[in-house]
């Protein structure tokens, strides 16, 4: 049997109140802030593994033979290293309640570390540090060093303020 569409009947849906897109609304912007979050996260995290790749690089071509530089290069390394490892792992799903407050003490440690580098870099540049002045033998390890410290601050300060700035209401402009 051959059927046109003359032969069809259409049945209406019932009209419906108009529903509040609010609470959808809500939600999309909720879990795209979460996404933005957790991309800063992981991005902090490979950015601190960066900063502690460099300091562990420069320690065994350059400053391996430094006293106190370069045990405070293998410190970095090593701090870098457990910080990034543990903002990469699923700690609130391993912690339970603990988890948050173990991943933003994890972003305040990153923060903290890479802006540490970055400001002794500064001082070991223009004054001795530790009985040590930076004499810029590696220029390109001295930028990667910079880029990768101030992008660590950056997002994982951001992941910080997100998790315990104020809530603040998007409205139109």
């Amino acid at each position: 049997m051959h059927v046109t569409s003359k032969d069809t009947k259409f049945v209406r849906a019932p009209a419906q109140p108009p529903v509040s897109m609010s609470g959808e609304v809500q939600q999309l912007r909720t879990v795209s802030r979460s996404a933005v979050v957790l991309a800063a996260r992981f991005l902090g995290a490979l950015s601190l593994l960066a900063v502690g790749a460099v300091h562990l690089q420069q320690y065994t071509t350059l400053y391996s033979a430094i006293p106190t530089i370069g045990t405070l290069f293998v410190l970095n390394f090593v701090g870098a290293t457990a910080i990034g490892l543990g903002l990469l792992a699923p700690v609130e799903h391993l912690l339970g309640r603990a988890g948050g407050a173990v991943v933003a003490l994890l972003a305040l440690g990153g923060a903290a570390q890479a802006a540490t580098a970055f400001v002794f870099l500064l001082i070991s540049e223009r004054t001795p540090l530790f009985g040590f002045m930076e004499p810029g033998y590696d220029p390109p390890a001295i930028m990667a060093s910079r880029v990768a410290e101030l992008v660590t601050v950056a997002l994982l300060g951001s992941v910080l303020l997100a998790r315990f700035g104020k809530k603040l209401s998007v409205g139109r402009w």
